[in-house]
């Protein structure tokens, strides 16, 4: 398996369970790391045959700016989902990054990886 990866995805969202955390946009940072195969794509040299980043990007971008998920927890889960139905990744790591959610903190968040890795 061949990986495709996305690092330091910045998105502004509704992100939290606290009342304040319900009325701004925060920013989460996503790394992806996605199994794919890129054997065709590096035969043909051609976009159509490989696992589009900059597509993946877009449409997670149009998601999590769109979503108002209390944990990030649940937004990783649906992001995760999403890159493996929408985009046919059989296996992804994602690191979802709150900036600033603890004091004295700089990062903060969840790992997850779904699917097969081969």
């Amino acid at each position: 398996m061949d990986i495709v990866f996305l690092k330091d995805l910045r998105i502004e969202t509704v992100i939290g369970v606290y009342d304040w955390e319900r009325e701004v946009k925060q920013t989460v940072v996503l790394d992806l790391e996605m199994g794919t195969d890129i054997a065709k794509a590096a035969a043909s040299d051609h976009i159509d045959d490989t696992l589009d980043y900059k597509s993946v990007a877009k449409r997670l971008i149009e998601f999590v700016e769109q979503s108002e998920f209390q944990l990030v927890e649940t937004l990783a889960e649906r992001c995760a989902q999403l890159i493996r139905e929408e985009f046919g990744v059989v296996w992804v790591r994602l690191i979802l990054n709150k900036i600033g959610a603890v004091s004295n903190a700089r990062d903060v968040g969840v790992i997850i990886e779904r699917g097969e890795k081969a």
